[in-house]
This record gives structure tokens, sequence and C-alpha cells, in this order.
């Protein structure tokens, strides 16, 4: 459907003893990179949450093929693939100079007011249409 690249260092809080990106972090540069995708076509996180809606990750998985130290220049390329009702799936592929990491993960609209499930708002499905 879309595509957007967002590329980053690797920081030193980042990594832990082993010196390796720590898993945890993987979750903050998939949520930021899906978040660039959604500024790229004009629509930011706030102006989500000021319309009244929420996007909570309902699902994660990672799968890590190699290692990533401090001071790594990595591209996160994300597909947002498909929204269905109130879910959204976008696809993030991290990449360094040599290797691939793949993940995917799962959101689901919802409604600020009363945390329901909701279908994806107008203004979203606006600026995907006019991509």
């Amino acid at each position: 459907m879309i595509e957007h690249r967002h590329s980053f260092r690797v920081m030193y809080p980042d990594t832990d003893q082993m010196g390796t990106v720590h898993h945890s972090n993987y979750v903050k540069y998939y949520e930021t990179a899906h978040w660039q995708l959604f500024r790229s076509i004009g629509i930011s996180y706030k102006s989500v949450e000021d319309a009244g809606y929420m996007l909570p990750v309902i699902r994660m998985n990672f799968h890590f093929r190699k290692t990533i130290g401090y001071d790594t220049l990595l591209t996160v390329h994300t597909t947002l693939k498909a929204i269905k009702g109130a879910r959204i799936w976008f696809t993030h592929k991290l990449y360094n100079e040599q290797n691939v990491l793949v993940n995917e993960t799962e959101l689901a609209f919802m409604k600020k007011e009363n945390w329901k499930p909701c279908p994806a708002p107008d203004m979203v499905l606006n600026a995907i249409k006019n991509v």
C-alpha cells in the first residue's frame, strides 16, 4: 500500500550489557517508523488523538536474525499493509549495511472516550487514498 523509510543511528543507551540493542528498543524503533510513515502523508499522532482516536499495539512478532551494536546506522522500511475494520497492519524490515531483521505489527483503532475498537477514521482513510 504505502511505504516509508526512516533512518537513525543506534544510541548508546539502547544497548545492553552484551553490547547489542536490547530487544525492548525494537518496539520504540517501529513505533517511530510507522508514525513517520503517517507524518509523510500528512497525519500526526497528535491529530489522531485530537480527533478522539488511539492506536494501541495489539500484536508484535519479532524475528531476530543478527545482533546490532552501538552507533550502527539502521533503516526501517515500513509498509502500511492493510486496514480492515479497527485493525491496521504494518510490516517493518530493519536493515543495516549487510543484514535484515523482519517484524510485523498490528494495531487497532479505538475511540479515546471509551477505549472501544472502531473503524479507521475518515481522516486516515482519506490521507491514504490521496497518496
